[in-house]
């Protein structure tokens, strides 16, 4: 008999889970996943789920019928109302971070009735932001969990929680907040790495299609392809065309793209880039929602690439699926990427993204209905920068060198087997689920206690980006005309979704004196001498030309 306190109740919430009914994204894809691997791998010898109508506790039913493949487990569901009846099993597992309101729900039955547990998705919504003054003010208990998918996610949610609690020892006094956090481990996504091997018949439908041989070299992603909600292409083609001019006719690079656009302006950035940054790099669509399309874009390429610049990400389970199939990895150097992909299984390029005080217009735009969410991420995308020379140079090397994308994409299958693949990670929720009824039962129950919203969101993000923010002495150098400018802003499309970073305006008065400046270049203080600007304005602009190459550090 398996032990009931290594299991946990499944809250049954439909939008956690059901990327058929609700649509593919990653929090769906990463909540589905983790149900089969639930099914498959956890030791338990019942389900059993919660919900707070019939209607959602019956989808989770047929959703459970759907996914739990050979291994079928019986299924017992509880009311939300009755939620004390799960016993005897001791934790509910809700899939996203802010239990706040079970937590007051759970008051009827007694603090210590059951613990509960939580997981991060994305981080960076205004809602999941606001979560988190709410589970800081409702009454948790010590021994419930928040789930950290990655230590630069645990690091934005210790941000968000001791924000708050800055807030209320300065509206209430000091020391007004003495509670405990709750349990906040870093456990990954994870994934069936054996679902992703390597196909060499999807490999041979693409590659024979598309007419490439051994010469050609194919760096592919899976994505949702947001230039505003997932990452902003046009730095990457830049990169791919200069890498392309380096190689000549010793390599040809391509681009295999495949994802669901989130709308037209999406595909019109993507291909219009595209055409217009790289042209001498072909570029290929293939439909996200499709699995014959995604086997071939794993098997296909040679190279997985996730040129990650948004905030939205926080995991970053796309790299481990290219690890899974065998691929090395070309990403970026941003939040929980780096505890996927290691030296040894690809390359990471540099980040770097404006400092807190410079982001504040996004924060208080985003918070006050302003900015829209993906106006939000667009701006910071913008002056999110990954380091074009690093990203030419790592490209090139993949390109260049079959033997070490052959190691690389070795060591990581072996990575993703040994660290993502849900026999893994599943023993690692039971692990805490037993740890939190350990501590449920060792401890009496505390009392409820009082609770904040919207930090500058390059403050709270500040553990995604691998370098600092520039500072006031920094030197650039102009590295392009200013028509070159122009052109990257018109591509971006920054007016066409409203309310950009920064006026086209600003940017062409202070880059127009960068390069007036010639080879001596000029710094950060001597731009707000010229303009008399505040330094905020031109820290958010030399960001942005950094980002596409328009200027250099010297």
């Amino acid at each position: 008999m398996a032990d009931p306190d290594r299991n946990a109740a499944l809250y049954a919430l439909s939008d956690g889970y059901d990327v058929a009914g609700k649509g593919i994204n990653g929090r769906r894809v990463a909540g589905q996943s983790f149900l089969q691997g639930y099914f498959r791998h956890a030791d338990v010898d019942q389900v059993v789920s919660v919900s707070d109508s019939q209607k959602d506790g019956a989808a989770f039913a047929s959703l459970m019928q759907a996914t739990s493949g050979a291994v079928q487990h019986p299924l017992r569901h509880v009311a939300q109302h009755s939620a004390a009846q799960i016993a005897p099993l001791g934790v509910m597992f809700y899939p996203a971070p802010d239990f706040s309101a079970l937590a007051f729900q759970r008051q009827a039955f007694g603090h210590s009735a059951y613990g509960l547990c939580g997981i991060t998705h994305t981080t960076s919504t205004l809602a999941v932001m606001a979560g988190f003054f709410h589970l800081r003010t409702s009454p948790y208990q010590s021994w419930d969990a928040v789930i950290c998918t990655s230590r630069a996610v645990k690091a934005a949610c210790l941000y968000n929680l001791e924000h708050v609690d800055d807030y209320l020892s300065k509206t209430l006094g000091a020391g007004a907040v003495r509670r405990a956090l709750p349990l906040m481990p870093v456990i990954p996504l994870g994934l069936d790495v054996a679902s992703y091997a390597r196909d060499e018949a999807a490999r041979k439908s693409l590659r024979t299609r598309m007419g490439w041989g051994k010469k050609d070299v194919v760096f592919t992603t899976l994505a949702r392809l947001l230039p505003y909600g997932k990452f902003d292409p046009a730095p990457y083609f830049i990169a791919l065309q200069a890498a392309q001019a380096e190689l000549g006719k010793t390599r040809t690079l391509h681009v295999v793209m495949c994802g669901i656009y989130g709308d037209t302006h999406s595909q019109s950035v993507f291909e219009e880039c595209a055409r217009t940054l790289m042209p001498d790099v072909s570029f290929t669509h293939l439909d996200g929602a499709d699995a014959t399309a995604r086997a071939e874009a794993l098997s296909g390429g040679d190279v997985f690439s996730f040129p990650i610049d948004n905030i939205q990400e926080t995991f970053g389970l796309a790299p481990v699926e290219g690890m899974a199939a065998g691929l090395p990895i070309l990403a970026s150097d941003w939040d929980g990427i780096r505890d996927t992909v290691t030296s040894d299984t690809g390359i990471l390029i540099p980040t770097r993204m404006i400092s807190g005080p410079a982001s504040l217009p996004e924060g208080h735009g985003h918070f006050l209905g302003r900015l829209n969410y993906g106006q939000y991420g667009n701006n910071l995308s913008a002056m999110t920068v990954l380091d074009q020379s690093a990203m030419r140079a790592a490209i090139l090397a993949l390109a260049r060198d079959e033997g070490l994308r052959k190691r690389l994409g070795q060591a990581g299958l072996a990575r993703a087997r040994a660290l993502f693949d849900w026999a893994q990670i599943i023993p690692a929720y039971q692990d805490l689920w037993a740890e939190q009824n350990a501590r449920r039962r060792a401890h009496a129950p505390l009392p409820p206690e009082a609770l904040t919203l919207s930090p500058p969101p390059a403050a709270l993000f500040a553990g995604y980006p691998s370098l600092r923010a520039p500072d006031g002495g920094m030197r650039v150098v102009a590295n392009a005309p200013l028509p070159r400018l122009i052109e990257i802003y018109a591509l971006r499309r920054y007016e066409k979704i409203g309310s950009p970073f920064e006026k086209q305006s600003t940017l062409e008065r202070i880059f127009t004196l960068i390069h007036e400046a010639g080879d001596a270049g000029i710094t950060l203080p001597e731009l707000c001498h010229s303009t008399g600007w505040p330094p905020a304005t031109i820290e958010r602009s030399v960001m942005f030309f950094l980002k596409y190459d328009l200027v250099r550090i010297p």
